[in-house]
């Protein structure tokens, strides 16, 4: 019996392509910040692409087995932040998603590239498909998933900067009971399914629209690695 949601001789790939995926969305976090004028999380290490400096272990223990997991969250003091403040703080949070997303096109622009060169056997040519499967799916769905308006993502980050101070200040409040709600939304089946699950669609219609941007690119047909589906369990 297999308990983990993605066939087990894939491990390898899962790992290596969460481990690139989660530390480039802190690395994003860190050095914006670190441009933007808080060093923060520059003087404790976090502007790296190391993974040791990012991961939590047992949030990455969970992510493989369960599909849902985290990273130690990146210190950003706001007031060290260029002005305008809430500006600089959406830019900062903005820059881990949106890492993941860039991360996502590389990959399928490399992928592109190899599949144009037609030099590969079928056996490489199908482990390359599953590669970079994983990476652009993984990539997606983490640029997707932190951009849920809800505590602890980037989203609620991103969105609680467009309220008044004395409302922010009051979300704070409920912030630890919004956050019980967000583990319900992800643990509990039936919910799961009709609030976070159906965001992760939007998967393939980003992936076309890099399908036409590499085709225009390369004018031809892109790979048939486009044609998303859901074969993997992601």
């Amino acid at each position: 019996m297999n308990f983990f949601w993605f066939p087990i001789e894939h491990l390898p790939i899962i790992i290596l392509v969460m481990l690139v995926a989660f530390s480039t969305h802190e690395f994003g976090h860190a050095w914006t910040a670190y441009k933007l004028g808080d060093d923060t999380a520059y003087r404790e290490g976090r502007v790296t692409l190391n993974p040791r400096a990012h991961l939590d272990w047992m949030g990455f223990l969970l992510l493989i087995v369960a599909g849902f997991g985290w990273a130690k969250p990146v210190p950003v003091r706001e007031s060290r932040l260029r002005r305008p403040y809430r500006l600089s703080s959406i830019l900062v949070t903005a820059a881990g998603p949106i890492s993941n997303l860039v991360l996502a096109f590389l990959g399928l622009l490399v992928y592109a590239i190899l599949f144009a060169s037609n030099d590969f056997s079928a056996s490489m040519t199908d482990k390359l498909d599953v590669f970079f499967r994983y990476w652009a799916i993984i990539n997606l769905n983490l640029f997707i998933f932190n951009l849920i308006p809800l505590p602890p993502l980037d989203g609620y980050r991103i969105l609680e900067q467009f309220f008044p101070l004395r409302l922010r200040i009051r979300m704070i409040q409920y912030e630890q009971w919004t956050f019980f709600l967000f583990l319900l939304l992800i643990f509990v089946g039936p919910l799961r399914n009709v609030t976070i699950d159906p965001l992760f669609s939007l998967v393939g219609p980003i992936l076309e629209g890099i399908q036409h941007m590499l085709e225009w690119f390369f004018h031809q047909p892109a790979s048939p690695f486009f044609e998303y589906r859901s074969s993997l369990g992601i």
